[in-house]
Formats: structure tokens, sequence, C-alpha cells
């Protein structure tokens, strides 16, 4: 299962108005509508729902640049032949945390829309997908834990603009949470 919210729209260098509200639309879609669709399969307005938020977000994909997320699973889909629905999945939450510190505006906008967030976006990620019952690892795909140090080493050699400066040590420490299934957490 994808999930693929479109919370770098929210915060990339060209962001604007316009795409800010799609995206948040398409997330609480999308919040809203997939944890029905695992426990229903078969409902069809959870269903439309989700086509809905899908719609919107792929939107917002086309209409703005990226950051840190994409970065992060175009090295690892590319460099160690990750699965790319499951690895954006996976780095999703540890992405936003990663950045949380220099985007407060934009986490207290997804805390509002993530549901069970108590206030924070990170954490209503983590319970979503939780609910979701989707794999938390990238060494459930086959990522090797002695790869780590040179992914971090290729995600940071030519990164994409970020609203957090991207350094190897702390992104090494992200990866190898994705890696090992971990929650995220803002302690980067």
């Amino acid at each position: 299962m994808l999930i693929l919210f479109e919370v770098e729209a929210l915060y990339t260098r060209d962001k604007n108005p316009i795409i800010s509200l799609l995206a948040i639309e398409g997330i609480r879609a999308l919040a809203e509508s997939l944890p029905v669709i695992v426990q229903d399969p078969s409902s069809l307005e959870a269903r439309s729902k989700a086509q809905y938020g899908s719609w919107l977000c792929a939107l917002c994909l086309g209409s703005v640049g990226m950051a840190l997320h994409h970065k992060l699973c175009h090295t690892l889909g590319g460099s160690y032949n990750m699965p790319h629905a499951e690895t954006h999945t996976i780095i999703l939450p540890h992405a936003l945390a990663y950045n949380a510190p220099e985007i407060p505006e934009v986490m207290e906008k997804l805390a509002t829309v993530l549901p069970e967030s108590n206030g924070n976006a990170v954490h209503g990620l983590n319970v979503l997908l939780t609910k979701l019952k989707v794999k938390r690892g990238l060494k459930e795909f086959g990522f090797k834990e002695q790869d780590i140090d040179d992914a971090a080493k290729r995600a940071t050699c030519n990164p994409y603009w970020n609203p957090r400066s991207v350094e190897e040590t702390p992104i090494r420490e992200l990866i190898r949470r994705a890696v090992m299934g971990e929650s995220a957490r803002v302690d980067l």
C-alpha cells in the first residue's frame, strides 16, 4: 500500500497557498479513508474518498519540487533496488521527523488532519501506519544493515533542497531507523 502523502508540497522551496490547500485536503482524505479500506476493502465510500485524496496528492506532486523524502527514496530505490511504494511509505514519517524542527507551522497543520495525532504529526503518522498494517522496515524488503553507511553517503553527496540542512550523521540514523522498522521520532 502506497502512503505517499504529498507532505513535501507543504514545505518545498516552490510551495504556494493553493497547492498547500490541496495537499492538506488530500492528506486528510487519505488519512480518513485508508484505515476504513483496511477493515472493509469493499467500502465504496472509503475507496472513493481515497481516490479523491490520491488525485489531490498526485496533483501536488506534479506541481512543486521535492525534498529529503524523495531524495532518500530515489537513493534507496535506485541504488539498493528497494520497492518504490513500500520505500516511500517507510521513509515518509522519518523524513517528516527529520524536518520537523524547521517546519513547525506545517507540523501543526498536519497534526490537525492526521487522526489520533494528539497534536503531534509524527505520532499521528506512526499511528496511521500501524492501523494500515504496513511493513515498517526496509530490511523486510532486503535492505542490508551493512549498507546503511553507504546509503547515507549517497543521499547526502548531492542533496535536493530541503528546509533543514542535510547532514550525513543524522541521515545515517534516519536510514538506520527505517531499515530496522522503528517508529519515527523527532530527535535527530
